[in-house]
């Protein structure tokens, strides 16, 4: 069956995001001065067969100091689900409460829905209602499914500019949309990179709840990234930036910070990301952690695991030197940490899940959701002298190396590995054995580039091709995102570019398109 959903009106759409306050106000406006209650859009994810989850967040000044929009007490929420666009057929309906604990934040898993098909969805609260946002249910479990549409998105830096990508992502309606990390960014430019800077955060660099509360704010008041969110439901994970630069477990990267501490702001980090993200109910354990990894079936066409590459990992390699983490380019010979069995990138319990449900994977396409490169990069000829980049996968061979060996022992079908981190775009086969190029493709590997972040060195990397054979493409020096459609015989992506990140209209256009044939591993420029 064709899960292909009707398009967007868009009319209704823009006037609901763009007028908002004018169109959709109605009744007795209880905000102080009549300030319009849902300034930060609304957004789905999350979903299954049979739901999805709804999420708003009330605020009447986004990003006052104290981290929680402005508002005051508890207040009533009605959302409503419908089954068709103008809401004459309401499906599902409630009211739950938006307190300041959660900042005024609401999560709404809606069930018991038909799947595979498209809903609309909206929320009313201070005598207001918010816009009205489109989500879809997952087709049954077993369905044969003919299309998924896919945009993948990554690295948002509000200060490198504007977020015209993701005006052109929710143009194209996608069934579904991949945040792949960097939703926001914690640090502030100083005085010394003024002259990077388009359009300033003014906020300090985020520490506390309310400073990371404030971040995503601030990104959700972007027109754009509202019409994304609310044009197609989510799935969500994170990399560094929601917290901290290049961390690693409880291990900030800046020497003289104790995992005591660091755990402190790691945990305001995280809850801001729940309270920000149409995610299932989540919390912070006894540990502070926060467990956001999780499996999406989508019929018998994909099944999509989602992982958390930062949390649950060894502290990077050699980091305890003169120079803090701050020294991630290193040869074996000087780290030989980094080749250590000991060490884990997702974390033992997150890897025994991952390799638990390999086994069980049926779905025709098998898709690893992730934040860092995983097919590696070689930097010199191979030699004892050869460097690598601590920070990804690179610094956790022996972890990368039981995912590749589980991929090839328990064989699920067409795996394809998802990431973003780098600002670049990477097309690359993912070898059995990261040390031996030669050695079998056991995954495609796709990166796309970030939305508004600066790119590495294109001169810089390309320098080292010559002896990465498993890197197809690269490229750094455009920004976008990466849009896919899956059937059951191949995967296509395009590498999606803007034409200037200065420019909030900027225009779109195909870099290059890559196709992965049902069976045959490693992709093929089309």
């Amino acid at each position: 069956m064709s899960t292909a959903a009707p398009r967007l009106n868009r009319r209704a759409l823009l006037g609901g995001l763009i007028a908002a306050p004018a169109v959709l106000r109605f009744g007795q406006a209880w905000a102080a001065g009549g300030a319009y209650v849902f300034p930060l859009g609304v957004a789905s994810g999350d979903p299954s067969p049979d739901g999805f989850v709804l999420w708003t967040r009330l605020a009447i000044n986004p990003i006052a100091a104290d981290g929680l929009g402005g508002m005051g007490g508890p207040v009533p929420v009605r959302w409503d689900v419908s089954a068709d666009e103008a809401f004459n057929r309401i499906v599902a309906s409630g009211e739950v409460t938006a307190d300041a604990a959660a900042a005024h934040s609401v999560h709404v898993e809606v069930a018991g829905l038909k799947p595979g098909r498209p809903y609309w969805y909206r929320f009313t609260a201070m005598g207001q209602r918010s816009p009205v946002g489109r989500a879809l249910t997952t087709p049954a479990p077993n369905a044969g499914v003919d299309r998924l549409r896919l945009a993948v998105a990554s690295c948002s830096n509000w200060e490198s500019g504007y977020f015209s990508a993701y005006g052109h992502m929710a143009d194209e309606t996608p069934d579904l949309t991949l945040f792949l990390g960097d939703y926001i960014y914690e640090y502030t430019r100083g005085p010394d990179r003024a002259h990077q800077v388009v359009r300033p955060y003014g906020l300090e660099e985020a520490t506390t709840l309310a400073g990371y509360r404030n971040r995503y704010a601030l990104h959700r008041t972007d027109a754009d990234l509202q019409r994304l969110h609310a044009a197609a439901p989510c799935l969500a994970v994170w990399d560094d930036h929601e917290v901290h630069d290049d961390y690693s477990g409880v291990w900030s990267k800046t020497p003289g910070v104790s995992p005591t501490d660091f755990l402190r702001r790691r945990a305001a980090g995280y809850q801001a990301f729940y309270e920000a993200m149409p995610i299932r109910r989540t919390q912070l354990d006894a540990r502070m952690q926060m467990p956001i990894y999780r499996r999406i079936r989508y019929g018998r066409l994909a099944e999509f695991f989602m992982l958390d590459g930062r949390q649950y990992r060894s502290k990077q390699a050699c980091s305890d030197g003169p120079n803090g983490g701050k020294g991630q380019i290193v040869t074996d010979i000087a780290c030989p940490d980094r080749t250590d069995p000991s060490r884990t990138f997702l974390g033992f319990e997150q890897e025994r899940w991952l390799y638990d449900g390999l086994a069980r994977a049926d779905a025709r396409w098998t898709i690893l959701g992730q934040d860092l490169v995983m097919a590696g990069l070689r930097f010199g000829d191979g030699g004892p002298e050869t460097r690598y980049w601590t920070d990804t996968w690179d610094g956790y061979p022996v972890a990368r190396d039981r995912l590749t060996r589980a991929l090839a022992t328990l064989k699920p079908r067409n795996p394809v590995v998802l990431a973003g981190d780098y600002h670049s775009f990477w097309t690359n086969d993912v070898k059995l054995d990261s040390g031996d190029p030669a050695s079998p493709t056991v995954a495609t590997e796709f990166v796309g580039t970030s939305i508004s972040s600066s790119g590495p060195s294109y001169e810089g990397i390309m320098s080292a091709m010559p002896n990465n054979p498993q890197i197809k493409f690269f490229d750094s020096r455009v920004r976008g995102y990466m849009s896919m459609e899956i059937t059951p015989g191949r995967m296509t992506t395009r590498y999606q570019t803007i034409s200037d990140v200065k420019d909030p209209k900027a225009t779109l256009a195909t870099l290059n398109t890559w196709v992965v044939e049902d069976g045959r591993p490693g992709a093929q420029a089309a």
